[in-house]
């Protein structure tokens, strides 16, 4: 698994878009190279028309807007094709406004490349990953397939990271730093 400190690997990979555009059929192609220099929270989840999974989806789409306030992107990953991410945000009703892209690792290349497959189930763990600007991870999570994440928390974590101070504990956005 990679992990801080390691390059993100390349990816092209197919996409539902966020938001009422998703909802059109129609969809678009998503790279490491797409949202250039910004932020991204690239998370994982085992597969579409599952009881956990929509819960975290939903969880992190209600924070697109403070992700982006923090100049970072979402992109939400799973095994499943784009056909059928976007049958589930038409039939989902958790979903249907949705405001992050969902991405489709049909082939299990970007799943593979950053090491997250669980054998077992032939899907990804739920697995979240920060990634810095110029491509770099700065934080890796991950849970077992039958816990959910807390996208509040990761939330949490991008604001210690783009501070760039030491944060002690607990640390909120606007508490005091550590001072060496």
């Amino acid at each position: 698994m990679l992990t801080v400190g390691d390059k993100f690997p390349s990816f092209s990979l197919d996409a539902v878009p966020g938001g009422a555009e998703g909802l059109k059929g129609e969809f678009v192609k998503v790279t490491d190279e797409s949202n250039a220099g910004k932020w991204k929270v690239v998370f994982f989840w085992p597969l579409d028309f599952t009881f956990v999974c929509p819960t975290e989806i939903v969880a992190f789409g209600k924070l697109a807007g403070e992700f982006k306030d923090r100049d970072a992107v979402v992109y939400g990953v799973s095994i499943d094709s784009a056909f059928v991410h976007l049958n589930w945000r038409l039939n989902n009703e958790d979903l249907k406004n949705l405001e992050i892209p969902m991405l489709s690792d049909i082939k299990r290349e970007l799943i593979e490349g950053v090491g997250v497959m669980s054998q077992g189930a032939g899907a990804a763990y739920r697995a979240t990953f920060i990634v810095d600007p110029e491509g770099v991870i700065r934080h890796v999570s991950v849970n077992d397939l039958s816990v959910g994440r807390n996208p509040q928390e990761i939330l949490r974590i991008l604001d210690g990271l783009q501070s760039d101070e030491l944060c002690p504990c607990n640390w909120k956005k606007g508490d005091a730093f550590i001072k060496a």
